[in-house]
């Protein structure tokens, strides 16, 4: 694909206020981009993937970090970057601080969090969808609720199907990455408490994960609404009564009998 072309689709038709974000698992250094900046390194500071998320969206800057440049937990999980596995002390103190009341709930819970294998890439990479020189393996969309009901809109236009999630109050950062990696399917993340307090996510941000492969499906779907005039862009607001309504609704209603 022309990622810049469709960063530039993505803007035009949903105003977004960020870039996009192309995501790229890296399982050889030698896959990292030259521009990447790495934050031990380059900024001699640790990082929090969400972040890194953030360093991108809102100043374009492409971000590649291992395992050592996190300063949050849940990715290093998440990621595969070390072992938490049941039995182990770290799965215990992690059960300890989820926020369920319940430890063997705790426990139960935790043993399904999504992750990748231990081991199995060493690092990730984070850039604009507009400058992206590699193929994502993940876009993250950072939307307002109606931008996001657009590409709702979008994808159930293209498959016939609605967007199944599960909803969480933390853990943004891989909720929003790994299941739709591992799936392939479309996912809708709430922006959690630490992206908020430590990332500037906006109280009205809610994050669509769009698998790079499925990337020119949902442009398609927004685009056929687009063309219509019935874009999010085109959207306007007079509340009227009696408004003009489409030509199937008043077919439907003289079947009904109604005005």
């Amino acid at each position: 694909m022309n990622y810049q072309k469709a960063s530039r689709d993505l803007n035009e038709m949903l105003l977004l206020r960020f870039e996009p974000i192309a995501i790229k698992l890296i399982k050889s250094e030698d896959e990292i981009p030259e521009d990447a900046i790495k934050p031990t390194r380059d900024m001699r500071k640790h990082t929090a993937l969400c972040q890194a998320f953030a360093m991108t969206r809102r100043e374009k800057k492409t971000v590649y970090m291992d395992k050592n440049d996190h300063w949050c937990w849940n990715p290093l999980i998440g990621l595969g970057h070390v072992e938490c596995r049941e039995g182990t002390e770290a799965f215990e103190v992690v059960c300890r601080h989820l926020g369920i009341a319940d430890v063997e709930a705790a426990r139960s819970f935790f043993a399904k969090f999504p992750r990748l294998p231990y081991g199995e890439i060493v690092g990730i990479v984070t850039a604009p969808l507009c400058s992206a020189g590699f193929d994502p393996d993940l876009v993250l969309i950072y939307s307002n609720n109606a931008q996001l009901r657009s590409m709702v809109w979008a994808v159930k236009r293209q498959t016939g199907n609605l967007i199944e999630t599960q909803l969480d109050a933390i853990d943004s950062c891989i909720y929003a990455c790994i299941p739709p990696l591992t799936s392939g399917e479309y996912r809708v993340t709430l922006p959690d408490v630490g992206e908020y307090e430590r990332a500037m996510a906006e109280e009205n941000e809610i994050i669509l994960s769009v698998p790079g492969s499925r990337l020119e499906e949902l442009l398609e779907g927004l685009r056929a609404f687009y063309e219509r005039g019935m874009g999010y862009a085109q959207h306007r607001r007079d509340m009227q009564l009696d408004f003009t309504r489409p030509e199937f609704y008043d077919t439907l209603f003289e079947m009904w009998g109604l005005d």
